[in-house]
């Protein structure tokens, strides 16, 4: 008996449609991974980016449990001495909604050289409205 051995070739992608509307973002986030990942295709190879795109509608009328709306922050650095910048995710999720589903995201896939290629694969809208009609994503029920 022979393992299966996923080649790039062989992959087929598929369009999903996400509707953040009241979810946890955490929750989200990791089956957002997991698809653009593909572990849900019995095809899974951990060293093949098979994994399938991902549309994410009302990113603005996502949810955050507890008091991590004023608590929790989203942090980077600029690169010069003291430029540690922290933004409440209260502020974040005003200001580009977008972003905190993908910063969740991210670090959710794994850090190698395959996790860009799958965040190429994420698109984000804040409003119910998305361009990507025509690639006709069926609806997934997270």
């Amino acid at each position: 008996m022979k393992s299966y051995v996923g080649k790039p070739s062989e992959v087929q992608r598929k369009w999903y449609l996400v509707d953040a509307e009241g979810k946890t973002l955490g929750r989200l986030a990791s089956e957002i991974a997991k698809i653009l990942r593909g572990k849900h295709k019995p095809t899974f190879t951990p060293h093949v980016d098979g994994g399938d795109f991902v549309v994410v509608v009302n990113a603005e009328k996502i949810k955050l449990t507890g008091k991590k709306l004023d608590q929790k922050m989203y942090r980077y650095h600029t690169g010069y001495i003291g430029g540690l910048v922290e933004i409440p995710y209260r502020r974040l999720l005003a200001e580009k909604p977008e972003e905190v589903i993908r910063h969740a995201v991210k670090g959710m896939l794994p850090k190698n050289k395959l996790r860009s290629r799958m965040m190429k694969r994420l698109r984000v809208f804040a409003g119910p409205e998305h361009i990507h009609s025509a690639q006709n994503p069926e609806s997934l029920d997270i």
